[in-house]
């Protein structure tokens, strides 16, 4: 059986990402809106309606109204807004984020795929609060850098324009209230918001984040070993993860750092650095903002939907 797929906002970074990692797919038919009725309700509804599966790649308030325009019961949704992201009636679309998520995803009838910044944090602290490394009322803090294209069309149009001329590194978020952050304390399992200090590079797409941590404030202080170990085992239980720990080792610097390495994949590489002798360390997580950040976790999300292999379509 052909699925049908609308993708609502194609036109965007994210839509066209999804567009071409389902180009030449026999198992799905991409149905799509004229150019000239983007903005009529009655055709959105209608196609909305038509889909087996409707990605919605919109701002939050366009996501709820095409959320509203679904009328039957079938349709299944996959939301990239931030507009569900906390929502209980809606599964969490980070399928390693343990365990049973993907099971969740195959089964949900509405899934909210995660932003690309709260991945990475996840990633590296969920997995040392479950071992129980990390009390769940650690203050974390957590930053990055990442590609121009996470901010949407007009970061791309002031990058482009800027040329030679754009900022190489840019702090934002600074009032601490990036939308990310319900998501990230919900799902990290902490009991407070981290402090969260994003960056945007002048390159378009990639990203490496960064979450440093003092392990002296702690009563029984874990071992940079231990860290690797507790997170090697969380993503070794998950099914047809995309998320790879590198191996533990001591080292000042890594290439395998930058954060353009995985562009146009939707691997994660999860990476650990300790100094046990300053009970000191850093998680760092490097992927694609545009891969595994939003439009990769969004295929992988509906192959789990469609019950096919997660990886189908995906590098």
């Amino acid at each position: 059986m052909v699925a049908k797929i609308f993708i609502d906002g194609e036109a965007g970074t994210t839509g066209l990402q999804i567009r071409e990692r389902l180009a030449g797919r026999r198992d799905l038919e991409v149905i799509s809106i004229d150019q000239d009725k983007r903005k009529d309700l009655e055709e959105r509804a209608r196609l909305l309606n038509a889909a087996d599966i409707a990605i919605l790649c919109l701002p939050d308030d366009a996501a709820k109204e095409s959320v509203s325009l679904i009328t039957n019961g079938t349709t299944r949704v996959i939301d990239a807004s931030t507009a569900f992201r906390v929502d209980p009636a809606w599964a969490y679309g980070f399928a390693e984020m343990d365990k049973g998520q993907s099971e969740r995803i195959a089964k949900a009838r509405f899934v909210a795929n995660p932003g690309c910044w709260p991945q990475g944090l996840i990633a590296g602290v969920r997995p040392l609060v479950e071992a129980g490394l990390l009390p769940a009322g650690y203050a974390v803090s957590y930053n990055g850098i990442s590609g121009y294209t996470g901010g949407g069309k007009a970061m791309i149009a002031e990058y482009e324009a800027a040329g030679a001329g754009a900022s190489h590194f840019m702090p934002y978020g600074l009032n601490f209230a990036h939308k990310h952050v319900p998501e990230m304390t919900a799902y990290t399992k902490l009991a407070h918001a981290p402090i969260f200090v994003p960056s945007v590079g002048d390159f378009a797409q990639g990203m490496a984040s960064f979450v440093p941590l003092q392990l002296g404030q702690l009563g029984v202080v874990p071992r940079g070993v231990e860290l690797h170990a507790a997170i090697a085992d969380h993503f070794a239980a998950i099914p047809d993860s995309f998320v790879e720990v590198a191996p533990y080792a001591e080292m000042a610097k890594s290439a395998a750092l930058d954060p353009q390495t995985h562009n146009n994949t939707n691997t994660m590489t999860l990476h650990v650095f300790a100094n046990d002798d300053r009970a000191q360390a850093v998680l760092v997580a490097v992927y694609d903002n545009l891969g595994k950040g939003a439009s990769g976790a969004a295929v992988q999300n509906m192959n789990l939907m469609l019950g096919v292999d997660p990886r189908t379509g995906l590098v």
